[in-house]
């Protein structure tokens, strides 16, 4: 099957249908649209290492994943595109499998997303890709009025921007390439929002307290300018400021990253070091006595190997505390509910008391991230330094084992 020609047979055939059956309501899911996805998958694609035939049924569900729309309205439309897509592979000849992961791919980017293989993440990520770029604004604005023509009906800004606050929120990207590449710019396009909603928010407070003093001339005008910085103070207080939420969640989502990073890192060393010994153990030695000037380079080497793997392994090593606290604990503020090594071993009810009392207290709460994020450093600190040892030895002690090589064979030829 040449899925060169598939793609590109699909990109004519969805085109055209686009061209000749788009609709005025369809402002975002148009052509564009769709073209902006399958740049996207391949951009996601890339940073996978996806290629082949996976490539292809990635690509070919893109360029079909929003075709539905040309034949009703948004609702179900992606079992509409999911036939139309069947239809046209089925008649080009592709293999069932194939059509089978299309469907399931663009299915998947049926809200809220389901995705259950890569293939499905990519075109999910793919899909809301522009959540976490520069593009959010103006797409955002395209999506409100094409939900206002097929609603027949306006959208207010506040709700619009309370609904987007919560897809961004609650959206989370599937693949590891688009988690590293867009979850800051997302972050910073929900921030936006959150300080656009907090202006629009203190303006309605002006206003209403405009139309109270209007309303009750017994507050003196000199009293009005006290009484609106009281209702001001007590806002604050009472709601928790989006920007240093924001702050932790994005250091979270960062330090957790590393962490990952970390452990790939360890991964790698521990298997190339694994792989050298096992060669070495049944090759090498096997005749090692046909060639005893190798004895002492071999032993270099093995100790390299074997240093490199255990700084790896003590980097990934996991250590877990008791998992218990007290009731004092909690009340002296002295216990971090929010990670799993102070409560893995406690009973669900005292946990929830101690998380409700951690709630109930402001300070409490945010002292408690602000323990995590520095616990997660501490512990991404050690993980780094061993891991750089590990890496050192491995560095050093390779040119160093190949050298001894080197040097043992040169001196065995001189003899």
């Amino acid at each position: 099957m040449d899925f060169a020609q598939l793609i590109e047979k699909s990109e004519l055939t969805t085109s055209g249908l686009y061209a000749s059956l788009t609709k005025p309501a369809l402002l975002y899911h148009n052509i564009d649209h769709t073209r902006d996805v399958v740049s996207a998958c391949r951009i996601i694609c890339d940073g996978t290492g996806v290629s082949g035939e996976d490539r292809a049924v990635v690509v070919v569900s893109a360029w079909w994943h929003d075709v539905g729309y040309l034949f009703g309205g948004p609702v179900d439309h992606e079992e509409r595109s999911a036939e139309k897509a069947a239809e046209f592979l089925q008649a080009a000849g592709a293999p069932p499998s194939f059509i089978q992961q299309v469907r399931g791919c663009i299915m998947a980017t049926k809200m809220p997303q389901s995705p259950t293989n890569e293939l499905e993440r990519i075109l999910c990520d793919a899909d809301l890709y522009h959540l976490g770029t520069v593009n959010f604004k103006p797409y955002t604005k395209r999506i409100r009025k094409e939900a206002e023509l097929y609603g027949a009906k306006p959208i207010s800004g506040a709700d619009w921007r309370d609904s987007t606050i919560v897809l961004l929120r609650s959206h989370r990207y599937h693949t590891e390439y688009a988690r590293a590449a867009l979850e800051a710019g997302q972050a910073q396009n929900l921030g936006g929002l959150l300080q656009k909603q907090e202006e629009k928010e203190q303006e309605r407070q002006k206003t209403a307290t405009v139309v109270t003093m209007t309303q009750e001339p017994a507050i003196e005008a000199s009293d009005a300018p006290r009484e609106e910085k009281k209702k001001k103070d007590k806002d604050k207080e009472e709601k928790p400021a989006r920007g240093i939420e924001t702050m932790f969640r994005i250091t979270s989502t960062n330090h957790i990253r590393l962490s990952s990073m970390a452990d790939s890192k360890a991964h790698i060393m521990i298997s190339v070091n694994s792989i050298i010994i096992s060669v070495v153990l049944s090759m090498l030695v096997r005749k090692i006595e046909d060639y005893p000037h190798l004895v002492l380079p071999t032993i270099v080497l093995l100790l390299v190997n074997v240093g490199a793997i255990i700084f790896s392994v003590l980097a990934t090593r996991p250590n877990v505390t008791k998992g218990t606290f007290t009731p004092d604990d909690v009340q002296q503020k002295r216990v971090n509910l929010l990670f799993f090594g102070n409560f893995h071993s406690m009973g669900l009810a005292d946990y929830e008391s101690g998380v409700k009392a951690m709630m109930a207290d402001k300070d409490y709460l945010y002292s408690g991230m602000i323990r995590d994020i520095y616990f997660l450093g501490v512990v991404l600190g050690k993980k780094y330094r061993l891991l750089r040892i590990s890496y050192t030895i491995f560095m050093y002690g390779i040119i160093i084992a190949i050298l001894a090589f080197v040097g043992a064979i040169y001196l065995y030829k001189g003899k």
